[in-house]
């Protein structure tokens, strides 16, 4: 699917037929899944869109801008249900609705995270001044967690009681939970480019870091099943992983730099964008789906761009080696 610009999030609906994408102009892009067409193009910012994100209910769209202004859309339409909203003083970096769809996070670079009720798009309690600029924000498949992510820590809150829970050190750029909320998995960023593995239960890291990024891992996703680990990253390379002995299982080359992933909602394919006009498909290989469940399918996730300079601009060229499971072809949508 091509766009005149760099994608900076993609986002697929809970039923597999639509999704959202947010090239860097000032309109979102709804499409057909199956046949690639355009079914709306949404408009209404007036800064360039930074990220966008789906209800799990798939009857919400929210997107942000460089502006720190915040939309919200109608899933099933693509109307325009809130003015562009002032949410924050910087650039909005992330978002994450809540399980239920009931509450939207937004993290700015102003160093705060908010909360907005979805149905009066008014703010939910207090916002939460980390003191430090935050990558990303998740909530854990229950809602009850919520783990937000710095270039050097991560901390866990309780989003019902706005505290915080939890605090740990690690080169962190990326977040993902397990679909049974028991892990929890982030990418690393400068100088630590690994991706790593802990235990919700008494949030210590599980096993060794699990190395083969050659750069800042931009974002993650994980199946519905939790069997499987998609991870994006500035080496042009997108890498899928099997969770249960962290190894990686296949290795899909791109010509730039890889900021958003996503699977698609029968689990057979990644969807990936980044710094060109398109978003590629990747089909899983067959050997590795066998060993998932059937009919597997993802929540809708959402990525978005990087948000400092990087250095170095491009990472060591470098040939990967696929000895566990040949590339599949990919396509450009």
């Amino acid at each position: 699917m091509d766009h005149e610009d760099i994608v900076s999030g993609v986002a697929v609906f809970p039923d597999g037929r639509r999704m959202v994408t947010s090239p860097s102009g000032n309109a979102l892009c709804l499409w057909n899944f199956k046949d690639g067409v355009v079914l709306k193009k949404m408009e209404g910012h007036d800064a360039q869109v930074r990220t966008v994100a789906v209800s799990g209910d798939g009857k919400l769209i929210a997107s942000s801008d460089m502006g720190g202004k915040l939309m919200a859309w109608g899933g099933d339409t693509g109307k325009c249900l809130t003015n562009a909203m002032q949410a924050h003083s910087e650039p909005i970096l992330s978002l994450d609705f809540s399980p239920d769809s009931g509450v939207l996070a937004s993290v700015s670079s102003d160093k705060t995270i908010k909360f907005w009720r979805t149905d009066t798009w008014q703010i939910h309690g207090n916002p939460i001044n980390v003191g430090e600029e935050i990558d990303r924000v998740r909530y854990s498949p229950l809602g009850n967690l919520l783990a937000i992510a710095t270039d050097k820590y991560i901390q866990i809150w309780n989003p019902s009681r706005f505290e915080c829970i939890a605090k740990f050190t690690t080169s962190c750029y990326s977040l993902a939970w397990t679909p049974d909320g028991t892990r929890l998995l982030s990418g690393g960023y400068f100088p630590d480019f690994n991706i790593r593995e802990w235990d919700t239960s008494t949030w210590n890291q599980v096993g060794d870091p699990w190395s083969g990024h050659m750069s800042i891992v931009y974002a993650l996703a994980v199946n519905h099943s939790g069997t499987l680990l998609a991870s994006a990253s500035h080496d042009k390379h997108v890498r899928l992983w099997r969770i249960s002995d962290r190894r990686t299982v296949a290795v899909f080359s791109q010509s730039h730099a890889v900021n958003c992933i996503t699977f698609s909602v029968d689990g057979k394919y990644i969807l990936c964008g980044g710094r060109d006009d398109d978003i590629t498909e990747w089909g899983i290989p067959e050997d590795v789906l066998f060993g998932d469940r059937p009919n597997a399918q993802t929540s809708s996730v959402s990525f978005s761009l990087p948000a400092i300079p990087l250095s170095p601009s491009d990472p060591p060229k470098e040939t990967l080696q696929m000895n566990i499971a040949e590339r599949s072809q990919g396509r450009t949508m």
